[in-house]
């Protein structure tokens, strides 16, 4: 007798599935498809990544072992491995990853009023990649080195609900400031990255869309100072100078002036240099951007640890990126439903609740709504009497 629907049935609800049947029509997905259809895999994929299923076989000994709860959770084809892996391997993966913008798009929209530390009306994105290692002769279109392959992961990261909302996957040899080209740079916003991004020809490009970038500089770039401003040095800021590229081809690229601030990092003992096209904002504000750059780097351990992603389901490009957009569709994911739903909790502790409670019936609020209860014993009644006396 059905009760009411299952925890992971809930969850699924936000998934906004006509949009999701838009992207499946825009690349033909479920074209001569009879059964088990792009929805039934990206059921089966989010249900790996929230119960954290290891392997193919895993998954389908997991669902096959709820077999009666699959319809009322909307898996209506039979769920195999072959058949998931023909789905991994063969069907576009850029369904997913246009479902997984749609979503982002909603999160992005939810937490445009979150205060992420700094007072700022612009949008702060953080920009970094992470490698993912793999082995050369399971995953040989990925090649990094003569031993191993590897993908990669640029990320666009929004400090505002740590929303990611541009990913390229690539193999491990791409360099990192070729995401650059890849970006369309927001008018206003600011991106802050590390020395690895330091190319003046594509940050004169986003100088010239009216972004705001905050990168490190590195020990031998050369650049002449103009003239200085002001500093407070008990707030660790070094100097404040205006200055110009000295190369050849660094001053063609970047004809403009720039902002460099030299912020002395009193924990680590060390001084950095800061490059910004920003001259309005404090210099202590600049390097606080600069500090909150770490959020990606955290955003990459946690997807780590907490989804699958650094081990993969199928060996094919394709696979892999399915599986990857799929994860980020439900991190979003759980970021809507946790401020739709107004939970106070953490995603790693929602993650945590959903992993053991997914084919329970009963309302996924008061599953993740965190009610502490006491049961106050009275000293006369800690003994039961056995007998009557």
């Amino acid at each position: 007798m059905n009760k009411g629907q299952t925890v992971f049935s809930q969850v699924t609800d936000f998934f906004p599935k006509k949009r999701f049947r838009q992207c499946v029509n825009r690349y033909n997905g479920n074209h001569r498809i009879r059964s088990f259809t792009c929805y039934n895999q990206l059921l089966c994929m989010a249900f790996a990544q929230l119960t954290y299923r290891e392997s193919l076989r895993d998954i389908e000994c997991c669902l096959r072992a709820m077999q009666d709860k699959l319809y009322h959770i909307g898996i209506r084809g039979k769920v195999s491995r072959s058949i998931l892996a023909d789905a991994n391997e063969l069907r576009d993966w850029r369904i997913y990853s246009d479902f997984a913008q749609i979503l982002i798009h909603e999160a992005r929209r939810l937490y445009v009023d979150t205060d992420f530390g700094l007072e700022l009306e612009e949008t702060v994105y953080a920009l970094d990649s992470s490698t993912i290692d793999l082995c050369l002769s399971i995953f040989p279109w990925a090649r990094f080195r003569k031993t191993k392959s590897a993908v990669k992961l640029h990320t666009l990261l929004d400090l505002r609900g740590n929303i990611p909302t541009f990913i390229w996957i690539t193999d491990g040899k791409v360099h990192d400031v070729n995401v650059l080209d890849h970006l369309v740079p927001e008018p206003g916003a600011i991106y802050v990255m590390d020395r690895a991004y330091l190319d003046f020809k594509r940050l004169y490009h986003m100088h010239q869309c009216s972004s705001v970038f905050v990168t490190r500089s590195k020990t031998n770039t050369g650049l002449r100072r103009l003239y200085s401003q002001k500093v407070d040095k008990t707030k660790n800021i070094r100097c404040d100078q205006i200055v110009v590229a000295t190369g050849i081809n660094s001053h063609k690229d970047y004809p403009d002036k720039l902002r460099r601030i030299k912020f002395y990092d009193s924990e680590k003992k060390r001084t950095l240099s800061f490059l910004t096209n920003q001259f309005t904002l404090p210099a202590e504000t600049i390097a606080e951007l600069y500090r909150y750059r770490w959020r990606v780097e955290t955003f990459f351990k946690w997807i780590k640890q907490h989804l699958r992603i650094k081990s993969f389901y199928g060996t094919s490009e394709n696979a892999v990126k399915t599986q990857v957009w799929i994860a980020v569709s439900t991190y979003v994911l759980i970021a809507i439903m946790k401020k739709r739903l107004k939970i106070d909790m953490s995603l790693y502790t929602i993650l945590q609740i959903l992993s053991i409670s997914l084919f329970e019936k009963m309302p996924i609020y008061q599953v993740l709504t965190d009610r502490g209860y006491s049961t106050n014993i009275v000293s006369s009644q800690i003994q039961l009497k056995l007998f009557d006396s």
